[in-house]
């Protein structure tokens, strides 16, 4: 029973339906709740600690309800966005509701979306792969999948990593450079495989290009069979999708910094270079990815199974309520600076 927990994950969407059904102010509802009732009642819940004992482990691997919820996302996803662009297309809605719906949708794309695409990506069976690139296409995202696996695994908490956000640096700046930076990217490592497959840019096998294609035929789609305002909706629905992603990858490992040893490279990635919270609601509603060091020390890990170390660093709150206070670089410095290990800091004021 008490693995049904993570039906939880399944709020997200239900409140955006809740919503768009009634209208009006009621469009708020779901950041209202994500981001104002949930960081509140992460203040007053427990950080689980607790690891699998071996036996527990293996039954939670073999059992398939974890996949499933997973799986169960994609439909969810498409028909919650769906049900929103239709609703949009033969109402008027008014500039706040507008608001209300691109910031609801977002969020759905964003949390049971890029997030469960993030988890399907790293599974070893192309179908799963393939949901986790579908469920990264509303937030125009699907360049993520190769970036991430190909770039950020091998170069977290690096200088390198675009997605790694650097000490001191605040939230805005980091979008700017994570966004750009991890698009450009990904078209370098999708050059270099084809150029070690020798294959052309128009090969069947460029994803780079077949994503280019999937998204814009995404949106001109939606253009045609709803309205070009509808589509424009949809663009601004995706673009608060990644933004959660990068809020996300900010709060992952910011101010966390490998070593480099004397011959360039830099060390192996270990459970110390990235930031975890075990704040029990933020670990359901992300599916486990609040668990982030294990995830990286261990990249094929399942997240059912993902492990507490001790020796990760720890955000004195949980994700949705550090979110809130990433936005807010002065309070961000404050509360965080002071839980950067020394050393790391160190690393990046010598650069």
């Amino acid at each position: 029973m008490k693995d049904l927990k993570y039906l939880t994950a399944y709020v997200v969407p239900i409140l955006c339906v809740v919503s768009i059904y009634y209208g009006g102010w009621s469009l708020y509802l779901t950041p209202l709740v994500i981001f104002g009732i949930v960081p509140f009642l992460e203040l007053w819940m427990p950080s689980l600690k607790s690891n699998l004992e071996d036996d527990e482990r293996e039954e939670k691997i073999a059992n398939k309800f974890f996949d499933m919820l997973l799986w169960l996302n994609v439909p969810i996803v498409f028909g919650v966005l769906g049900y929103g662009f239709y609703t949009y297309s033969i109402s008027a809605f008014e500039t706040y509701e507008i608001i209300g719906l691109v910031f609801s949708l977002g969020i759905v794309a964003g949390s049971n979306g890029i997030n469960v695409a993030h988890e399907l990506g790293h599974r070893q069976d192309t179908w799963e792969r393939f949901l986790g690139k579908a469920l990264l296409l509303p937030s125009h995202y699907m360049h993520f999948y190769i970036e991430h696996n190909y770039g950020h695994h091998l170069k977290a908490a690096t200088p390198d990593d675009p997605a790694s956000a650097r000490y001191n640096e605040n939230l805005y700046a980091f979008w700017i450079r994570s966004v750009s930076s991890q698009y450009s990217s990904a078209w370098e490592i999708q050059s270099r495989l084809n150029n070690a497959a020798e294959r052309s840019f128009f090969s069947f096998k460029n994803d780079m290009l077949w994503y280019t294609i999937i998204q814009i035929s995404y949106i001109a789609l939606i253009a045609v069979v709803l309205s070009p305002a509808t589509a424009l909706i949809a663009i601004a629905v995706g673009i608060v999708g990644f933004t959660l992603l990068e809020i996300i990858n900010y709060l992952e490992h910011y101010g966390l910094r490998r070593a480099q040893k004397k011959s360039g490279r830099y060390e192996i990635v270990r459970e110390m270079h990235s930031w975890n919270s075990n704040h029990a609601l933020g670990r359901i509603l992300l599916y486990e990815l609040t668990r982030h060091s294990d995830h990286h020390y261990r990249a094929s890990k399942k997240y059912q199974v993902l492990d507490y170390h001790d020796i990760s660093p720890q955000l004195p709150y949980g994700y949705p309520t550090m979110m809130v206070i990433a936005t807010i670089p002065p309070l961000w410095f404050a509360i965080v600076n002071k839980h950067v290990p020394k050393e790391m800091v160190a690393l990046q004021t010598a650069a």
